[in-house]
């Protein structure tokens, strides 16, 4: 089931339990939907009234109650993660960025970078954690955009650079024909 008639009904279940006094969505009002609500609740995003539950809600009725579904913890928290995940936005650069496309190894190896910020010893550029955050995907091009300063970019390749030193150079060798920033160590002059 694609994603966007996953979320619409476990929406227009979570609809239905909540305008019933007894918080499940009863075969009446959601006959359309039966075969989707079976699939949903074999992948643990909406719970199946079982039998004994059937009888309290056909007495609560006043009729025969054949089917019932509510949202599990599952969906809710789906429709939770849906409704605060922020949308994709165009990447447009600021004055002084500067529109930077990823590859997913790249990404990758980016998001490794930053999430060791606080332990390693060359501090991140100024943010460069929130930009990697809030990068858009662009599923089309399959690339990731941000928008950098040079300060940025320079940090990336630097985290790049540890990318290549741990054995793979893809990374580094991409952005550095891309953008024309490599990192490049400093020279320790000979004790």
């Amino acid at each position: 089931m694609r994603p966007d008639k996953t979320l619409e009904v476990i929406e227009t279940v979570r609809a239905a339990e909540e305008a019933a006094e007894h918080s499940w969505g009863l075969d009446s009002d959601l006959e359309p939907l039966r075969l989707a609500a079976r699939k949903l609740a074999d992948h643990g995003l909406l719970q199946t009234a079982d039998r004994e539950t059937r009888a309290e809600l056909s007495a609560w009725e006043g009729r025969p109650v054949r089917w019932a579904v509510r949202v599990s913890t599952a969906g809710h928290d789906l429709l939770l993660y849906h409704r605060v995940r922020p949308l994709p936005t165009p990447v447009v650069p600021g004055p002084g960025q500067r529109l930077v496309e990823l590859l997913p190894s790249q990404m990758t190896a980016l998001r490794l970078f930053v999430s060791l910020a606080d332990q390693l010893r060359t501090p991140l550029a100024e943010g460069l954690a929130a930009q990697t955050r809030t990068a858009v995907h662009d599923a089309g091009a399959g690339r990731w955009r941000l928008s950098l300063t040079t300060e940025q970019m320079e940090s990336m390749a630097y985290g790049f650079w540890l990318h290549k030193m741990t054995g793979s150079s893809g990374e580094a060798n991409r952005f550095s024909r891309a953008y024309g920033v490599l990192h490049q160590p400093d020279r320790q002059p000979d004790s």
